[in-house]
């Protein structure tokens, strides 16, 4: 297939590029070129604000749209291509409200989430766009996407703590749950729906089980060998300046996706494989004042 993916610079847009070039697919990647490309890839070097006719000479069979944020990104990416075939969309679990029950399922009504605020809002009005003027696109809402290539100081932060061998501090009593999932089993589920072409337009993808934060830290220092000593805090210090998630529990039903991949990848092989990236790329993370912050007001 010819396909076009949106970034292709960074954590999920790069990790997809590779992905689908690594499988044989022509693939072209869209971006400013202000940070260095993919082997195997095809750079259109463009902004996407500013598209003019760059994209119309092309038909691509499939448009993975790993980078839009808001209505605007959508509308402006797809007024600038010409014919196409598929159109995947990655959205977000934050367009569910906090107050709805969970698990969330994909036919519950979307909303503001005071968790993630416009974040959420800008995903869900970019799905509502996508719907009126792309019914046949999919769109996916992951929760947390972990694994190689991922910048975010999220497991990065914890192999920090492992390898420096330092106490690591726990929310609460460690018990909120978190589901995440990992950019190669993304990558895979893209890969069913472009062969399959299911009905069904809106996908929860995530693992279906979730795992609380004591064992998601244990699972991280398990990786290099090592037991956590963890030291707990209490809900007066704000979770964020200490930890990479916000105080906030929540899950997603993902019976339809596991109708078409049974199978995902175990948090603990992901994590070995994060961390296999990460001790070589541990330049490229993203950091955040955690360990300040810790230093100076939980030691």
């Amino acid at each position: 297939m010819k396909i076009l993916v949106t970034g292709g610079t960074v954590f999920a847009s790069r990790y997809t590029a590779e992905y689908f070039a690594g499988k044989g697919h022509e693939v072209y990647v869209l971006n400013r070129g202000s940070k260095p490309q993919s082997p195997n890839v095809r750079h259109i070097c463009a902004d996407r604000y500013a598209l003019g006719d760059t994209l119309k000479q092309h038909r691509f069979d499939a448009v993975l749209d790993v980078t839009s944020y808001n209505e605007n990104d959508v509308r402006t990416l797809n007024e600038a291509l010409g014919d196409f075939g598929s159109y995947i969309f990655i959205s977000s679990s934050a367009v569910y409200p906090e107050t709805l029950p969970q698990p969330f399922r994909e036919d519950m009504e979307c909303g503001a989430n005071s968790i993630w605020g416009a974040y959420g809002t800008n995903k869900l009005a970019a799905e509502n766009w996508l719907r009126e003027h792309v019914p046949s696109a999919y769109i996916l809402r992951p929760p947390y996407l972990y694994g190689a290539m991922n910048n975010l100081y999220r497991e990065a932060f914890v192999f920090e703590c492992a390898e420096g061998k330092v106490p690591f501090y726990v929310p609460k009593d460690g018990s909120m749950r978190l589901q995440f999932f990992n950019i190669a089993d993304l990558c895979r589920f893209m890969e069913l729906l472009l062969v399959q072409k299911p009905e069904q337009r809106v996908f929860n993808v995530g693992n279906p089980e979730t795992v609380d934060i004591n064992e998601w830290v244990r699972l991280c220092y398990g990786v290099i060998g090592r037991e956590p000593e963890l030291r707990y805090v209490g809900a007066d210090v704000p979770q964020r300046s200490y930890f990479p998630f916000y105080d906030y529990e929540y899950v997603l039903d993902v019976t339809a996706m596991s109708a078409i991949m049974p199978r995902v990848m175990s948090l603990g092989a992901g994590l070995r494989g994060a961390y296999e990236w990460y001790s070589v790329h541990s330049d490229l993370i993203v950091r955040k004042p955690l360990v300040d912050f810790i230093a100076a007001n939980l030691r």
